[in-house]
């Protein structure tokens, strides 16, 4: 007999927590097919029902922090499952006592998408079109570079959301186009809606974005299966994805904006340099401010990579203080 948690028996499956949306299981199903293929062990999926999934408000109003989380963080830290694989971006950037990252996979594309009618562009779009986004900081760009556009505010999944875009004319619902990360619509196999991808040096997103997390308990398991776990979660973490990730997370924690902050971030590793870019956006669009680091790499692995990640935020969110970003948007990071 078992008590139902996780590695009490030998050969027990790995329990994996997600969401039950379809891209939350889509991307936890890539995961498990590589954690199972990287540990020898066989891997369960649990779907948990988190708060975000049932709430109507929108994400301004939700706050964003650990409403798509914590049910899942809940059910790690009572044995239910064994790992939690979260969208990087939704997870509170505070550390929590119980739970630490097991393992970053390499991230997909950390770029937004614009979906619209036609293969028509933002710039291309007509004057006045409606544009479906929950997001502050989307909402923030999109004022910024077509103050003439109706912003929509829309929830749902991603199905949802691209079926106002396309579907029938004579919907009095429909949109002209919908903002939508990248990612997503590529997990899904849906990247045949995308018209316009944003690059990110002109439209940074969300801190972590296209990037997952697997948490995992802080207690240790020291038997054959808690070892064979480690082992696969340490063969699928992607020690640059780790840090980047880091470092836009770093500014979001120092500014202690929360991630349904007008923020955009973009970190990246290149030459032995860990580079970060954030911008804070006014939530009408009309001003931002933007601040760029770089660190040096003092060494090699993950250590070397986090440290220059800390650094490197650290600068970031110091200048952006000093600049007066908590002027532009409620931010809690200013002192």
């Amino acid at each position: 007999m078992t008590d139902g948690r996780v590695g009490t028996q030998p050969g027990e499956k790995v329990r994996i927590g997600t969401r039950g949306s379809a891209l939350a299981l889509a991307q936890t199903r890539q995961v498990a097919d590589a954690l199972a293929k990287a540990s020898g062990l066989e891997v369960e999926l649990v779907t948990i029902t988190t708060h975000g999934d049932t709430a109507t408000e929108s994400l301004s109003q939700l706050g964003g922090v650990g409403v798509f989380t914590s049910a899942l963080r809940d059910a790690l830290v009572r044995g239910d499952i064994a790992v939690a694989v979260h969208s990087f971006k939704d997870l509170p950037t505070a550390e929590h006592p119980d739970i630490e990252l097991g393992a970053v996979p390499k991230r997909a594309d950390a770029r937004d998408a614009l979906c619209a009618h036609d293969g028509l562009t933002l710039e291309t779009l007509p004057e006045g079109a409606k544009v479906g986004t929950g997001s502050p900081r989307r909402i923030a760009q999109l004022k910024a570079l077509r103050p003439d556009v109706e912003i929509v505010d829309i929830r749902g999944n991603i199905d949802t959301r691209l079926s106002r875009v396309f579907g029938e004319a004579g919907d009095d619902r429909r949109l002209d186009a919908i903002v939508l990360a990248a990612a997503g619509l590529g997990r899904l196999g849906r990247s045949d809606a995308v018209t316009q991808h944003f690059e990110l040096g002109d439209w940074p997103t969300a801190p972590a974005q296209g990037a997952l997390a697997l948490e995992v308990r802080r207690q240790k398991d020291a038997t054959a299966f808690g070892r064979a776990l480690a082992k696969g979660l340490a063969a699928i973490n992607h020690a640059t994805t780790r840090a980047s990730v880091a470092a836009e997370r770093g500014v979001l924690a120092g500014l202690e904006a929360g991630c349904a902050a007008p923020l955009g971030a973009t970190a990246m590793v290149d030459d032995g340099l860990l580079f970060v870019t954030a911008t804070v956006y006014s939530v009408d669009g009309t001003d931002q401010l933007t601040s760029s680091h770089a660190a040096s790499l003092e060494g090699n692995g993950q250590a070397a990579l986090l440290e220059a990640a800390e650094d490197a935020s650290a600068r970031v969110t110091e200048e952006l203080l000093a600049n007066g970003a908590a002027d532009l948007a409620s931010l809690g990071g200013a002192r």
